[in-house]
């Protein structure tokens, strides 16, 4: 029997080698991983090693993402497909020659903006969204052409708007829920998700409690609903599903994510920071392919319930990843990146 596609768009969790044996137990074929948050482009490097060191010392369960295929390879080889992200542009600094290097290096997902303002765009917590900035604009393009994903999670209303009107590929809201079931302006509007929707687009669903309408009690009757409501509005091949499950990560991080360096480390000012408990049904990436059973039951249909759970993501990286036609080779710099070992790692890995 072919095990099923299952691909969960996000997740940031304390990665060690029992998270990856949840991933492989839970059936996910793939998994988009959160490489940095505020992070400059030396500090991402960083990040990047240390996965190139993860994928040779758990290669017996993980192996690097880049295109679609390697979903396939993952599925017949019993692995997980790790593909890598940036939930904000802070690694390209202000160089645009940036989004290439980090291409290269294996990132195909990257946000525009996290909570804040970027050089590219507003995030959802400014009180002025502005729109996309004259780079932001660029950055589009250059992520177009070299096939990375442009997602708009954090951003604000209009600025996601107009990522997705100026995009020539489909855009992606890797990890949000409808505002309309859950009224926080992290989640996203009915007119942006079908806008979305409307450019083929993607969202995956998130199961973090902050976007969810109950919170931590939300139950997988509560989430089926509102994933066969926003069937109702957007179609079911537009949804699938971005847990941004942080799985043992200490309150530290939390801090990390929202407060990054901006923020002077005034003890004064300080508040708790711990992540809150994930609802009952989806605790670990144990659960994931469990939802299943609630999709069945909110009246999706087989192969909708295929669709949601990992087939609309595989689809939606087949056509994102494929480098534009535009995009001719550069001798010059295919040498310059070839000459450095330190990146190279995964490519170890044995044959399968």
């Amino acid at each position: 029997m072919t095990r099923p596609m299952l691909i969960d768009a996000t997740q940031y969790c304390n990665w060690s080698r029992s998270i990856f044996e949840e991933m492989v137990a839970g059936g996910l074929c793939g998994v988009q991983a959160t490489v940095a948050y505020h992070e400059n482009f030396r500090d991402t490097v960083d990040n990047l090693v240390a996965w190139n060191w993860r994928f040779r010392r758990h290669g017996d369960l993980i192996l690097p993402g880049r295109t679609a295929d390697d979903l396939e390879r993952a599925r017949r080889t019993g692995r997980t497909a790790i593909f890598l992200g940036l939930q904000n542009p802070s690694p390209i600094e202000a160089d645009i020659g940036l989004v290439r290097v980090l291409h290269d290096l294996g990132i195909r997902f990257m946000q525009l903006s996290y909570n804040n303002q970027s050089l590219l765009c507003a995030g959802w917590t400014e009180p002025e969204d502005a729109g996309l900035t004259n780079m932001g604009k660029q950055v589009v393009e250059e992520m177009n052409r070299l096939g990375m994903v442009v997602d708009m999670s954090h951003s604000g209303e209009r600025s996601t708007l107009e990522a997705i009107d100026l995009s020539r590929r489909p855009v992606a809201v890797t990890h949000a829920n409808p505002s309309s079931w859950h009224a926080t302006a992290r989640n996203k509007s009915d007119h942006v998700l079908k806008q979305l929707a409307a450019r083929r687009g993607m969202v995956g669903l998130s199961l973090y409690p902050v976007h969810l309408a109950q919170g931590s009690a939300t139950t997988i009757e509560d989430f089926c609903d509102m994933a066969a409501r926003l069937s109702d509005l957007i179609g079911p091949e537009h949804i699938g599903i971005g847990s941004d499950l942080c799985r043992g990560q200490p309150g530290s991080v939390l801090q990390w994510m929202r407060e990054g360096r901006w923020r002077p480390p005034l003890a004064t000012e300080r508040e708790a920071f711990e992540f809150p408990p994930q609802p009952a049904f989806f605790r670990s990436s144990l659960d994931f392919a469990g939802l299943g059973d609630g999709l069945r039951a909110a009246g999706f249909a087989a192969a909708e319930v295929a669709g949601i759970l990992g087939d609309n993501w595989h689809r939606f990286m087949r056509a994102a990843f494929e480098p534009g036609k535009d995009a001719p080779p550069d001798a010059a710099h295919d040498a310059q990146v070839g000459t450095s070992r330190a990146f190279d790692l995964a490519t170890d890995m044995p044959a399968t």
